[in-house]
């Protein structure tokens, strides 16, 4: 199955997350797309719960269903709670610290900065967004790319970087620190939900 390509605000809607990250797609219509959103009431069973609560995240960090998958397998290997190790690998994707790192203002964006070839990984180039960064890594830019646009206005409204990465505007390198713990994920995923899906 390959990646959705399609409308991202509608299907942020009809989730009901935002999956930017920017919260714009819900504040407007914070409700489901289609004649019948603003007054949809029904209850969901189990099932179309946990189903939700995977496609939230699946589609929050733009992984296909093969590679999450994947990574949710890699994640009971580890020793842990397994719903906890899965999201930390997903946090650990290098689109995703590029994002992280206020580099790209979505993770669309960061995908791209490393489909291109403008990321380095401890100095030498990762054009695979799926890389799994290891704590300790440093991510920088490019010297080619430190003047690119789209960088410069992501920094200029970046306010917030998380605490497990850290971030030096003068070089436009950043280090991911450590492992995030839960609180410093997405707060509206549950996690055990997905763990549920799979174990079914």
């Amino acid at each position: 199955m390959s990646r959705y390509t399609g409308p991202s605000w509608k299907l942020s809607r009809r989730l009901g997350v935002s999956l930017s990250g920017t919260g714009k797609e819900l504040a407007k219509r914070p409700y489901a797309p289609g004649q019948h959103g603003p007054n949809q009431r029904k209850k969901l069973s189990e099932y179309a719960l946990q189903l939700q609560e995977k496609q939230k995240l699946r589609h929050m960090y733009g992984v296909n269903e093969r590679q999450f998958v994947r990574i949710f397998n890699d994640a009971g290997k580890m020793s842990g709670i397994h719903g906890e190790n899965f999201m930390i690998l997903l946090e650990s994707r290098l689109d995703n610290l590029v994002y992280r790192l206020g580099l790209a203002r979505t993770r669309r964006a960061a995908r791209q900065l490393v489909n291109h070839g403008h990321i380095l990984v401890d100095g030498s180039r990762v054009d695979i967004p799926s890389y799994r960064v290891k704590p300790g890594q440093a991510i920088s830019l490019r010297e080619r790319s430190r003047n690119l646009t789209a960088v410069k206005e992501s920094l200029d409204v970046n306010d917030f970087t998380p605490g497990y990465v850290t971030f030096d505007e003068e070089k436009l390198e950043g280090t991911y620190a450590r492992f995030p713990e839960r609180s410093e994920l997405p707060a509206e995923i549950t996690e055990a939900l997905i763990v549920e899906w799979y174990s079914r």
